[in-house]
């Protein structure tokens, strides 16, 4: 009947989408002429009143510059990790259009703009602060990277790791972070679709931080432990941030190095410990963060200070002592986030812990150091176990038109 709209069997949508990606050329072309890049696809009018600061969903990050959003980014509320290894038969050659395609996707994503061929473009109309962040994993470096612009070794093996294969080592890794959750699985699920003849995916690891405009802006998050978490983080002001975080090395000048491990946290032994206790593994207040010879959380932990017994107010042992920095250069930047998942295995029902992610510019001398100390001793081992680990190179920003990764894949 005319004007009736076509039924779609299922043996004509195989056939329509086998077509329409058969080839990246011809597919991704029609799509983008019928997709104005300067619109949304969304256009149905706002809600707020006339007049108010725009809603925490049309928030954007840029995508291109001289470095990486992601790294110095205050932390979004929401993160997807994604480890990706590539297909046996890619090469240089087939990573640069790799990178080219993500590239595209995550620049008119942040944007608030669908992706080229994007099926559900509605859904990008809103990037609440979405950032993407691409790092390359040992074995790219090493074996497909041309020249020695960036040198990347593996993380040495620490005494208390129970490294499970499934969170390992990646090829790839693409850290997608922002204020919605819609934003953030959108953009996942993009990219996957578009790296998938590229690319295998091995794990996904999610992660939450509080909730935007919930407290107050630069607050440090929790941990699932109920501790502060991220407190002595250097920030952007200090003279000392750049030669920490970022890289300045020929060729790889504004990149810098990410740190991800999973750790799991024993809530089953931990909900056992009392008040002062947690206290006492940690080095800090519970209520505060201060340490426990201060008052406020940015006060500097006092490991000389005894009590009227003699005894140290902040044990050798506790978490606050081992992990500060001996020297100058051993500090990272840290941007962890609380994960959970079902597991009905344990009394508690789940799997908790945090996926703790730092960059530093220089991994050997600013985070092995730290989590060497804290595999020899540290209060807090009895409680969390590290289950994954693995360790990229963040190359520099790009400019627009230009992929993530174009210095050091020429």
């Amino acid at each position: 009947m005319p004007g009736t709209p076509r039924a779609w069997g299922r043996r004509q949508l195989l056939h329509s989408g086998a077509v329409a990606l058969g080839g990246v050329g011809a597919g991704w072309t029609a799509a983008a002429a019928a997709l104005p890049a300067s619109t949304t696809p969304d256009t149905r009018p706002a809600t707020a009143d006339v007049g108010a600061a725009p809603p925490l969903g049309n928030r954007t990050v840029a995508f291109h510059g001289p470095r990486q959003a992601g790294v110095a980014t205050p932390p979004q509320a929401h993160l997807a990790l994604l480890g990706l290894d590539l297909r046996a038969d890619v090469d240089l050659e087939a990573l640069r259009r790799l990178m080219r395609l993500i590239s595209d996707d995550a620049a008119r994503l942040t944007r608030g703009l669908p992706a080229l061929a994007d099926t559900e473009p509605e859904l990008a109309a809103h990037p609440a602060s979405l950032s993407v962040t691409f790092g390359f994993g040992p074995r790219v470096v090493r074996d497909l990277l041309p020249g020695d612009r960036v040198r990347l070794d593996d993380l040495p093996a620490f005494g208390t790791d129970r490294l499970d294969e499934a969170w390992g080592q990646t090829d790839l890794a693409v850290q997608i972070c922002a204020d919605d959750p819609v934003a953030v699985s959108h953009a996942r699920r993009v990219i996957l679709k578009d790296s998938h003849a590229f690319a295998r995916l091995r794990w996904v690891q999610d992660g939450t931080r509080y909730a935007a405009g919930s407290v107050p802006d630069g607050t440090s998050m929790r941990n699932v432990l109920g501790q502060v978490d991220g407190s002595a983080n250097p920030r952007e002001a200090e003279p000392d941030f750049a030669g920490l975080v970022w890289s300045d090395a020929d060729g790889f000048a504004g990149g810098t190095f990410m740190v991800v491990r999973r750790i799991r946290a024993e809530m089953e032994t931990w909900d056992k410990v009392d008040r002062r206790g947690r206290e006492a593994a940690v080095g800090r207040r519970l209520d505060t963060g201060a340490p426990l010879t201060g008052t406020r959380e940015d006060d500097v932990p006092d490991l000389d200070a005894t009590d009227a017994s003699g005894l140290p107010v902040i044990d050798p042992a506790a978490h606050v002592a081992r992990a500060r920095g001996r020297t100058p250069q051993e500090k990272i930047l840290r941007r962890g986030y609380n994960y959970t998942v079902a597991d009905p295995s344990r009394r508690t029902g789940e799997d908790s812990g945090l996926v703790f992610i730092c960059f530093a510019a220089d991994v050997e001398r600013q985070f092995v150091p730290i989590q060497q100390r804290l595999a020899e001793s540290d209060r807090l081992n009895e409680w969390v176990t590290t289950i994954g680990s693995a360790v990229y190179a963040v190359p520099p920003g790009a400019a627009e038109g230009e992929p993530v990764g174009q210095g050091v894949m020429a």
